[in-house]
Order: C-alpha cells, then structure tokens, then sequence
C-alpha cells in the first residue's frame, strides 16, 4: 500500500496509451495505487495485455478500443468510465506516436497524422475529462505527455516537437482555465525511454544508441517507462495538491531548464 499522498484508493483514473510503453506501465502503477483504470487504445490486443497485468497486480481495469483522433470516441469511453464508477480524478493522457522527417522533407500528411494524434488526441481527452470534472464539482487532475523534445533543437523531429510544445500550452492554459474548479492540469516531458516507440532500429543498433544517449545523462542510463508512470502518479495524488501549469522532466538530468 503506497503512503497516504499517494493513496487513489477509491478513486478513478483513465488512461490513453494504455495499450503499452509509458500508458501501460501508467495503468499499472495507477492500479496499484488503488485507483479503478480504464485503459484507451486503438490496439485491442494491446489493451488485453495490460488489463491482464492490471489484474494481476490485484487492480481492476476496464478496457475501450478508442482511436484518440476521434473526438466522438474519446468523449464516448470517457462517459462510460464515467458512468460505470460515478467519477472520474485522473485523466493520463498519453496516447502519441513518433515520426521523423526534416523541415524541407516534411509533407503535409505527415504533419496532419502527428498533430492528429499527439496534440488533437490529448487535446480531446483533456476536454472530456474537464467537463466531466467541473460537472461533478470535485476537483480532479490531468496530466498530459509532453517531452523532452521540447527543450531541444534535434534535426528531423518537427512535427513531433512541435505537437509536444503545443500540448505544453494546452497544459498551460487549462490549467489556469481550469484551476478555479479544483481542477489541477500538468504535463510530463519525458527524456529518452526504452518503449517500443523509441525501439526503431535493429537489436544491436538500437544497443549503441541507447548507451550512447545513456553517456548523456549524468545518471548513466536511459529511462524506462516506470520512471516515467512515477511522475504521473505523483501529479494525480494528493501528493502535488499545490502543483498546476508545470511540466516535470523525468529526463535523467539530459535537459535542465530553469
């Protein structure tokens, strides 16, 4: 049982992403804090698997089959977590992809996909979760996925960075927004972590990458999707009750802004 702050027991968190990487490690942990997780994802398969393994760890969890792109889908699964408990504390949107391409090579399919996806999706799950809060009058937290792309100029990621610093606004500006309500809003900008979206080359490249990125940090590694869910349970708990319009860096201390 985790110290009081950081006790959901009773309370209902959703999750987008929840299918793997950081949203299924999320779902997990949330679980485990005694939180009631219903998990959204386009990949059903995916979703089973962390449902099984929310059982497993002795939580409950719900699963929806929900393309994030459609804001219809999002406000549909989002009603029904709402209905099937009577509450809803904890919004965790995480649902993203990556995609890589220069400023001169980027085409405008590729720029509509990924802000469909890692701005509009956070965005709708955002607004569900706001008016589901406000309409129960009490309180809740959002916490959305930023990155660390944000802090940096690395060639080939404009529109995943671009659509990351858009969520940082939206975090931003719903937090003050949605602040008089009780409502907390923070995003997480995650470093460099070992999740099948960053596994894009062969098994012994990919090694040489990622000790290569591990040299970067002064703690000597890369991160994985648990550090990650660490810092999204502590912004849904009554841990960071006095914590809005923030974004904290679980980066491994690659990016130290001010």
């Amino acid at each position: 049982m985790p110290i009081k702050a950081y006790d959901l027991t009773g309370r209902t968190a959703f999750v987008t992403g929840a299918a793997s990487g950081i949203g299924r490690a999320t779902a997990v942990l949330l679980a485990e804090a005694g939180a009631a997780v219903h998990c959204a994802d386009r990949d059903a398969r995916g979703l089973a698997e962390t449902a099984t393994r929310v059982r497993k760890s002795g939580g409950t969890a719900a699963t929806y089959t929900v393309d994030v792109t459609d804001r219809e889908q999002v406000d549909r699964a989002v009603d029904e977590a709402t209905t099937s408990t009577g509450r809803l504390d904890v919004m965790a949107a995480i649902a993203g992809i990556m995609h890589s391409s220069t400023v001169l090579e980027t085409r405008d399919e590729d720029l509509d996909r990924v802000l469909a996806v890692n701005f509009k999706g956070v965005l709708y799950a955002c607004q569900a979760a706001a008016r589901t809060m406000i309409a129960a009058g009490t309180g809740g937290s959002i916490v959305t996925m930023a990155s660390g792309a944000v802090d940096a100029s690395r060639p080939g990621l404009l529109c995943y960075a671009s659509a990351k610093a858009a969520v940082v606004q939206l975090t931003k500006t719903l937090a003050a927004e949605a602040g008089p309500h009780g409502i907390r809003v923070n995003a997480v900008a995650p470093g460099w972590i070992r999740t099948p979206m960053t596994h894009r080359h062969e098994q012994e490249a990919q090694e040489a990458v990622e000790t290569s990125l591990a040299r970067r940090s002064p703690l000597g590694r890369v991160g994985e999707p648990e550090d990650v869910a660490q810092a999204v349970l502590h912004l849904a708990s009554d841990a960071s009750t006095f914590t809005t319009g923030q974004i904290l860096r679980p980066n491994g201390g690659v990016a130290m802004p001010w």
